[in-house]
């Protein structure tokens, strides 16, 4: 059975054979999350080009905008504070937890619906269940 696309991109996995990892370990931790130069399972260079992950920076802002705008409409709803350090605070805390969030799904959300050059191929899959 084919894993789907979004399911592919929650894992982090390659969006030509949905095999592959495209990062080394978790999201938050002690450890620097790395990401693959190449898929371990298929081989697809993740870079397709040089600059390419420039265009994820896009995407990442998306994100951020999208998150600080719902916390902020949050704190405002929630405190119904007018204090400006409450929402510094609070928007500037977000942002610096939400970030290696956002590099990492910034990327995989780049290459699986915004890249025309890759394509997912079942056959690798297909291959793993042999």
């Amino acid at each position: 059975m084919s894993t789907s696309k979004f399911s592919a991109l929650l894992q982090s996995k390659c969006p030509r054979c949905r095999v592959g990892k495209m990062f080394e370990g978790p999201i938050y931790g002690f450890k620097k999350q790395t990401m693959h130069e190449r898929c371990p399972h298929c081989g697809l260079k993740f870079e397709i080009e040089p600059g390419y992950f420039y265009a994820a920076m896009y995407v990442s802002y998306a994100f951020s905008v999208a998150e600080v705008v719902s916390l902020g409409l949050a704190t405002a709803f929630l405190t119904k504070s007018e204090s400006p350090w409450l929402y510094i605070i609070v928007l500037f805390s977000a942002i610096f937890l939400f970030a290696p969030f956002n590099l990492r799904f910034s990327r995989l959300v780049l290459l699986h619906y915004l890249s025309p050059k890759v394509s997912y191929n079942p056959q690798y899959e297909r291959n793993l269940e042999k």
